[in-house]
């Protein structure tokens, strides 16, 4: 978890002060401010009206350290995680007495001064990123970079994303930074618009050694290993960059499902919204909802509540009719329903019911644990 407020050097040695801009447009009639590279036409998409030359806009929050303003430094709130795991290299390698190759990930916020924030959190001021910096030799580069692309693919599949709304775009030799050997964004159809429906999700990069020796340069820091009996080497780097709200938004979107006419035979809803969640991510796993409030049954739902709340994140609710309740967990993703009825008093068994199948089985109390253990694994 490195700092947000860095050194400024930092962020000359990464090329951030230079070259991070986005090209900014007004609109001489309305004065609606567009990024030039999001524009079809040379018009205003608002009113058609002439638009001013481009000029480019730094991403960048800059603010000030020191107790005098006259007299403080100029600092950034960082744009990106990545060039502090560059800067905690060597900290990491060796108190962790790491071998390479290796690789140092970590969640944090970033800040950009977005020109066009919107479509919900898709792009936003402040954001959640979750990066992961590989550090390896030059000649086994190119082939981890192979490996992450197929890594991170399964890991989206295996989330429940459909493949056909996933799309790798691999950049051509002029689309690719100055510093990197291979590139590619993962696509997700987030539908905000018909014309460009897949917008980027995240990146992975093959940089090369750019990243560590321009940090060495500027901070006169050695970021070269040396192990065993091979040459003294500065690290290449293979990066996988994700924004955590964006996925946050695509599984929602992936998830999101209406159904008209309601659920079952006996609806009286236009329409009802089940949230088919991966039971990975959905908060909550189980639901339990005693038909009564009345002892004993509610007795006997928080003692299955209790045992139950051990291993799963759990929900106990017993307002409302048993298909209110239903509905409720249905709009939250939860995976499954687990009811407790008066005829579990007698046989001590319980009946589950499935969120997108809805189908029920009933199930002994005694064999809960295993029953769940083997849906969720």
């Amino acid at each position: 978890d490195s700092a947000i407020l860095m050194h400024p050097k930092i962020w000359e040695a990464s090329g951030h002060i230079e070259g991070f801009h986005d090209p900014l447009v007004d609109c001489k009639e309305c004065k609606s401010r567009f990024r030039a590279d999001t524009l079809e036409k040379k018009e205003c998409p608002d009113c058609g009206g002439e638009l001013t030359e481009e000029r480019n806009f730094n991403l960048m929050f800059k603010t000030s350290m020191g107790p005098v303003e006259e007299d403080a430094n100029s600092i950034y709130l960082r744009p990106e995680t990545a060039q502090g795991i560059y800067v905690n290299f060597l900290n990491v390698k060796e108190s962790m007495r790491m071998k390479m190759p290796f690789g140092i990930a970590q969640i944090g916020k970033s800040f950009r001064n977005e020109i066009t924030p919107g479509n919900s959190v898709f792009r936003t001021r402040e954001f959640e990123q979750m990066e992961m910096q590989y550090f390896c030799k030059e000649d086994e580069a190119s082939n981890i970079y192979g490996k992450w692309k197929k890594l991170r693919k399964e890991w989206y599949l295996n989330l429940g994303v459909k493949e056909e709304n996933l799309k790798f775009h691999d950049h051509d030799k002029d689309e690719l930074a100055h510093y990197a050997t291979e590139a590619v964004d993962i696509e997700y159809n987030f539908g905000f618009s018909e014309v460009e429906p897949f917008k980027e999700l995240e990146g992975i990069h093959n940089r090369g050694n750019f990243d560590l020796t321009q940090h060495q340069k500027f901070s006169k820091q050695k970021l070269s290993v040396k192990e065993l009996e091979s040459e003294e080497y500065t690290p290449n780097i293979v990066e996988v960059s994700t924004g955590l709200d964006r996925a946050l938004l695509m599984f929602l979107i992936e998830a999101y499902d209406e159904i008209e006419g309601g659920r079952g035979e006996n609806s009286i809803k236009d329409k009802e919204v089940v949230l088919r969640l991966h039971h990975k991510l959905a908060p909550i796993k189980i639901a339990i909802l005693p038909l009564s409030k009345k002892e004993p049954l509610s007795d006997k739902a928080k003692e299955i509540y209790d045992e139950l709340a051990k291993e799963y994140r759990v929900q106990y609710d017993e307002t409302g009719s048993i298909g209110k309740r239903y509905r409720r967990q249905d709009q939250i993703g939860t995976p499954y329903c687990l009811t407790v009825d008066f005829e579990s008093l007698e046989d001590n068994q319980v009946t589950i019911r499935d969120r997108d199948s809805m189908e029920q089985e009933r199930i002994n109390i005694s064999e809960l644990k295993d029953y769940f253990r083997n849906k969720f694994n």
